[in-house]
């Protein structure tokens, strides 16, 4: 079955950086987009980044343009997020997300946690 497992969260300064990552199984990694949302208590779940299947095309959310980096490994079957200059308002659950199969089925990991406090 379809596993995403993230990693990576935690506790973190303003200005630091962490590094997620998700581990996917069960699925052709290789062959889909992958994404990450993040959801704050009480704010609306948005999407934080998305990378092709091939790698070559990403997109971001305008505001973390600049210091958040989307990658993947297709032979690890993991997509990574970079995440540097951490802001307050980075802090949220962070989700692994893809929409996988011929009639396409959402898909998310459990989430992993990310604080952005002095």
């Amino acid at each position: 079955q379809v596993q995403l497992v993230e990693s990576g969260g935690g506790l973190v300064q303003p200005g630091g950086s962490l590094r997620l990552s998700c581990a996917a199984s069960g699925f052709m990694f290789s062959r889909y987009t992958m994404s990450w949302y993040r959801q704050a208590p009480g704010l609306e779940r948005e999407l934080v980044a998305l990378i092709t299947s091939t790698g070559r095309n990403t997109n971001y959310l305008d505001s973390v343009k600049g210091r958040f980096t989307i990658s993947r490994d297709n032979a690890k079957n993991t997509v990574y997020l970079q995440m540097n200059s951490l802001k307050p308002e980075d802090t949220a659950v962070y989700y692994c997300y893809a929409e996988i199969g011929v009639f396409p089925k959402p898909y998310r990991g459990q989430g992993t946690q990310v604080t952005v406090s002095s």
